[in-house]
């Protein structure tokens, strides 16, 4: 018989792992396989850095999954909520100056495409405004729920804003506390294998050997066992997306009682753009950008600029700055023999619309849920797993690209060759060629798990001002009224939402108090 799967070695800490950790580790308990050990091996010598990080609303579904309480990620991790991205400078047209990509899907999008139908009305208000009453809440500053709404539920959809050190922080104790997933520090010195290829196990600089029958590589860029060890490359993203690092720095609010965004605030720069993330007690900030285009001294001025102009009466001066160089590129292989990549190991592309964390929480939820019971069955779980993976790199690339093909932009070089047809993907020339006609919709992204569903592309397309050459055919009569109907019911909505929905500053205060309490 094929050698069964009893234990999981999952090699490194921070998001990546202890997601992996806590996800698989739930799976298991869920089924009843009692008989399935998860071990987390971490560098102690490591340390946790703790920039500001958005999720997406998948996240909810994983808190859940794994058992934690959303009042906890918030105490704990100086948490607030997420409803989208704010886009301020992307669409170089002096009339939009920036617009909005909520999280909410348009209303009754599954039965009417929105964009037919403000496309051939010329409809006056942003496409955003129009279809959904999130974009009404973000505008006012509002939060996604009311502060007596139950954990995890909302009345716009929402992910997170965190420290994300703290939260890998959070996790760990939560690993080990409650699904029982066993920690052991130590640095990897040594990968052994069996005669097939497979890793036996890893020896560490305290001595102790850990053996297991899967691996999963969470060792960030360094890619200890699928980079290292198994020497899978990276396929080299540099000539699409150009951007290959980011100064970031922590930015106290002036006032303790200053607003918090509920979106993430992406401003585009020459040679890049600078998220800005409102946390709790902080915002965390950061300039990413191509170092073909601009060298560090030019980003850290503009970073510094941007600093002094959004936060006045913050000494830049006493500010850390931190530049963090990475690799845009994945693997052309995540999953070899009994072990997978999970992270930043199997990949990094810009922190545009925050892609990092879902592509952690889908690897894991696989992983969780198909985990092989036999090596075996392992080839085929880790087909379906590269097939997958591979996908969701392939759309995140095209539609990352998006943001800047379509840019009206040409105050820099950077700008013009990112507008360049033939730094774009091909998928990305033939969608955009096809959408001079006729709007994104279902065909446009038909898979279940569609990481950014037609919507999204709809949102970013209109809200930077992209004009068809041709007009679709808007619909008459039934069609007509119904859409009417729809974009009179999200004006409803919206004003309903306005009156009732508290800041998202109070909505965290709420929940602080309410764990004081």
């Amino acid at each position: 018989m094929s050698q069964p799967i009893r234990k999981i070695v999952i090699v490194g800490g921070g998001t990546a792992g202890w997601i992996t950790a806590c996800v698989v580790a739930a799976e298991s308990r869920k089924r009843g396989d009692d008989a399935v050990e998860v071990v987390l091996v971490e560098s102690p010598d490591i340390p946790i850095i703790g920039v500001g990080e958005g999720t997406w609303p998948s996240m909810r579904m994983t808190l859940r999954k794994i058992g934690l309480a959303e009042d906890d990620l918030i105490r704990e991790c100086g948490a607030s909520f997420k409803q989208g991205t704010r886009f301020r400078g992307w669409s170089g047209r002096p009339e939009i100056p920036e617009y909005i990509h909520p999280f909410s899907l348009p209303a009754e999008y599954s039965e009417l495409n929105p964009a037919k139908f403000w496309l051939a009305h010329e409809e006056r208000s942003a496409f955003a405004d129009l279809v959904t009453p999130q974009a009404r809440v973000i505008n006012l500053g509002l939060a996604p729920k009311q502060a007596g709404a139950p954990q995890y539920a909302f009345t716009v959809n929402y992910g997170y804003h965190f420290d994300a050190g703290a939260f890998a922080g959070l996790l760990h104790r939560h690993a080990v506390r409650n699904p029982g997933v066993q920690y052991i520090a130590g640095n990897v010195e040594r990968v052994e294998s069996h005669p097939n290829g497979d890793i036996a196990a890893v020896a560490l600089d305290t001595g102790e050997r850990v053996a297991g029958d899967l691996f999963v590589d969470c060792t960030g860029q360094k890619a200890l066992l699928i980079g290292d060890h198994y020497g899978k490359a990276l396929i080299s993203l540099k000539d699409v997306l150009f951007n290959d690092t980011a100064i970031a720095v922590q930015v106290p609010y002036a006032d303790p009682g200053d607003p918090i965004a509920p979106v993430t605030v992406s401003t585009a720069q020459s040679h890049g753009w600078i998220w800005d993330i409102g946390l709790n007690s902080r915002r965390g900030i950061g300039y990413v950008h191509s170092s073909a285009h601009a060298g560090e001294d030019t980003a850290m001025a503009a970073l510094k600029a941007y600093v002094k102009e959004t936060s006045p009466g913050v000494d830049t001066g006493r500010l850390s700055f931190r530049a963090i160089p990475f690799e845009p590129g994945y693997r052309d292989r995540f999953w070899v023999n009994n072990c997978v990549a999970v992270g930043l190991s199997a990949g990094f592309i810009e922190p545009l619309e925050a892609s990092a964390l879902v592509l952690i929480e889908q690897s894991a939820a696989i992983i969780g849920e198909q985990l092989p019971r036999d090596r075996e069955i392992m080839d085929v779980v880790a087909g379906r797993f590269n097939d997958k993976m591979r996908y969701h790199w392939r759309r995140i690339v095209e539609f990352l690209k998006l943001h800047y093909a379509i840019s009206a932009r040409e105050d820099s070089d950077y700008w013009k060759d990112n507008r360049s047809p033939e730094t774009w993907p091909e998928s990305l020339r033939e969608k955009l060629t096809l959408w001079r006609q006729q709007p994104p919709w279902h065909d446009d992204a038909p898979r279940m798990d569609e990481l950014f569903p037609s919507a999204s592309y709809q949102y970013v397309l209109y809200g930077m001002g992209f004009k068809p050459r041709y007009t679709a055919a808007a619909g008459a009569g039934v069609e007509r009224k119904r859409a009417d109907e729809i974009f009179h019911g999200t004006r409803i909505k919206a004003e309903r939402m306005a009156r009732l929905l508290p800041t998202t500053r109070e909505l965290v205060g709420a929940i602080a108090r309410r764990n004081a309490a």
